[in-house]
């Protein structure tokens, strides 16, 4: 696959990215913290910032179609990170993970993403160079997945998945936690802290949504590099997300049904797209089907259009719903008996 951006930029974004995910994490690690609200937007706002940036360098260096591309590839994945990060809320919550020690879990689950969907980038992308018609299979998977996210009980826990419980019966692991670490001492006896079963979750997960959302970027773009930099762009910055709309996103209600109008819209245009480029001797003799093609300012606005209409009628709902409780809409982190027990220590310092 031929790419119109000059090879100098590929391999600078690329070692730039992995430099600013470096720091990031380094951050964590000498500082675990619950960010304030001010810091939290601030790094939000700066990969948003860094991600239409890399957009206006693409539509400069290279063309207006692979520019559009990665705007409506970036716009997906993130939509489908936040779901992603609705469910590593619900898996915090279940193993109640102290709000210190949050970001570390977080961080950890958005690089085990990464590395799992640039495994399946290099695979899908090996695999459409010689077998165009796994867009069919592509396009029903997204529409099968865009079926599951509205069905009733999508986000719902089911208790301890089988993993977890399989892992449950081979290690020891402690009741509690000791700081951020995965192995503590126990009367004297070596064992695992629930820490390690939180990032196995949050791995599962990933993987899980690696399955949807390389297919999902692949029918918007075939160029390798603007798969790979959209879903890196879309995972920056979600753990400050996270803490930045805190109990806000699980009021997002109809959240999941933009993702799947999304979701099902990419899965008939990898269909449409596979009989325009079909090859397959029982469909039309093996023939080109000709069939209308969606292209990437439809998909654009599409995608643009749900995000914005999901998005305006959840915070609708949700405010009508505080203000009849005689509430307010609440950003940020709600704080928890860690998070207090914090507070109280630091004021006893002073």
């Amino acid at each position: 696959m031929t790419s119109v951006l000059p090879l100098w930029f590929e391999i600078g974004s690329m070692i730039a990215l992995v430099i600013i995910l470096i720091i990031d994490l380094a951050l964590i690690v000498r500082r675990p913290h619950v960010p304030s609200m001010r810091e939290a937007s601030l790094w939000v706002g700066f990969y948003v910032l860094l991600a239409l940036i890399f957009a206006g360098a693409i539509f400069l260096l290279g063309d207006v179609q692979h520019g559009t591309e990665f705007l409506a590839g970036w716009l997906t994945e993130y939509s489908l990170s936040i779901d992603n990060l609705f469910v590593f809320v619900l898996i915090l919550a279940s193993f109640k993970v102290p709000s210190a020690y949050q970001q570390r879990a977080l961080m950890i689950g958005i690089v085990l993403a990464l590395i799992f969907r640039g495994a399946f980038i290099l695979v899908g992308a090996a695999i459409i160079e010689r077998f165009i018609a796994i867009f069919f299979i592509f396009g029903l998977w997204l529409i099968w997945t865009a079926w599951q996210q509205v069905k009733p009980g999508g986000h719902d826990e089911q208790g301890e998945s089988w993993v977890i419980r399989q892992v449950k019966k081979v290690l020891p692991f402690s009741d509690h936690y000791d700081g951020g670490k995965l192995r503590t001492t126990v009367d004297g006896k070596r064992m695992f802290t629930p820490f390690l079963l939180v990032l196995i979750s949050l791995g599962v997960t990933d993987l899980l949504f690696a399955l949807d959302s390389i297919p999902a970027i692949f029918g918007i773009t075939q160029s390798p590099f603007i798969v790979f930099t959209a879903n890196v762009f879309a995972l920056m910055g979600l753990r400050q997300l996270y803490f930045l709309l805190g109990g806000l996103l699980e009021r997002l209600e109809y959240l999941k049904y933009g993702i799947a109008a999304i979701l099902a819209f990419i899965g008939v245009k990898l269909i449409l797209h596979a009989l325009h480029e079909n090859e397959l001797p029982f469909i039309n003799g093996g023939e080109h089907v000709p069939v209308p093609e969606i292209n990437t300012w439809m998909s654009l606005g599409f995608i643009l259009i749900s995000m914005l209409i999901a998005t305006v009628a959840s915070l609708i709902k949700a405010n009508r719903e505080a203000r009849a409780r005689g509430e307010h809409l609440h950003l940020g982190v709600a704080e928890g008996p860690d998070q207090v027990g914090q507070d109280h220590q630091r004021a006893n310092r002073h």
